[in-house]
């Protein structure tokens, strides 16, 4: 295994990220040894609040997030193995759903005092971690969770509802086959520099909503990049053979739950949204944006205002309970 690249030096300039306040860094050891590399940010008695990030990012694409909330919470991010400054396992059996979930588990321990509860939110790949967890850890979610966040996100039928190719219904397994295997080589090879252009409008159309400003296109590309070949396939491969008709369960799923979508996501359109406020035990709130993907970035002040909305309820609740 070696350490995935520094994602800070091969991104280009985007202002919000590179104005991220202060840090203190935190080395986690997952279950299976690989090493995770996680950030807090804030006052060190603030309530925790843990970001986790989707497939190609880093902890910088939770900036908007991270400046707004440190002022006054302990924002707790970290890298996913194979992304950013965490380890990058190379063989395809260390990236799957079980690892996604011991991965939030180790970095939940590792952070948080005995005893203490966070508000968690995971942006696409960010939420399968989630729900993921509540499935393998059901006796996990009371013990460390308050309340989650689940945005832009899906827990099955990962290829059924990607806008990429569209074709007559009678073709539609045509279409996810050819989806899955072109999210899996897409995701695994190199990006050559002559290529940066068309790659980045590909990834434009897919995670980025058409009336975002530029510089998140620029800036999800530039994340992508720095992503290590391996870290990128490992994980398109799991979330292509693992989330297909059958959906991660969310009965475990106990407390106060966020839900978020985007009118415009191409990648996980509101379909994927709307089963999931369905289905989960304690519904908090349901959030329908417009733009695309990536909520987080094209929508910050939206998607900041509904995480402090849920985290003034759960801890409103607490001083009740107490």
């Amino acid at each position: 295994m070696s350490r995935g690249p520094r994602s800070r030096s091969r991104a280009r300039a985007f202002a919000p990220a590179d104005a991220l306040p202060q840090s203190r860094e935190v080395a986690v050891r997952s279950a299976d040894g690989t090493r995770l590399h996680a950030e807090v940010f804030g006052p060190d008695d603030g309530y925790p609040v843990l970001l986790v990030h989707g497939i190609t990012c880093a902890i910088r694409v939770w900036a908007h997030q991270i400046a707004d909330l440190s002022q006054h919470y302990r924002v707790i991010a970290y890298d996913h193995r194979g992304h950013g400054r965490s380890e990058v396992p190379r063989s395809r059996r260390a990236y799957s759903l079980d690892h996604l979930a011991a991965d939030l588990d180790s970095v939940l321990e590792a952070t948080l005092a005995p005893g203490e509860r966070a508000v968690i939110a995971g942006h696409s790949m960010g939420g399968i971690a989630i729900t993921s967890w509540s499935e393998r850890y059901p006796e996990r979610v009371r013990d460390r969770a308050d309340g989650v966040a689940l945005i832009n996100t899906t827990t099955g039928d990962l290829l059924r509802h990607v806008q990429l190719l569209p074709v007559p219904p009678q073709l539609a397994h045509v279409r996810v086959r050819t989806a899955g295997t072109l999210l899996k080589t897409f995701g695994a090879v190199p990006v050559p520099r002559a290529a940066h252009r068309t790659n980045q409008r590909f990834l434009s159309m897919l995670a980025v909503g058409r009336d975002a400003d530029p510089a998140i296109a620029g800036f999800v590309h530039d994340l992508f990049a720095a992503t290590a070949p391996a870290g990128r396939g490992g994980w398109a491969g799991a979330l292509v053979d693992h989330l297909g008709p059958q959906h991660i369960g969310l009965h475990n799923l106990v407390v106060p739950t966020l839900v978020i979508g985007s009118e415009k996501d191409r990648l996980l359109p509101m379909v994927s949204a709307r089963r999931i406020a369905r289905e989960v035990p304690n519904l908090a709130q349901f959030v329908e944006l417009a733009g695309g993907h990536c909520a987080i970035l094209e929508r910050p002040d939206e998607v900041n205002t509904q995480l402090r909305l849920l985290i003034d309820s759960v801890t409103a609740e607490r001083r009740i309970s107490s």
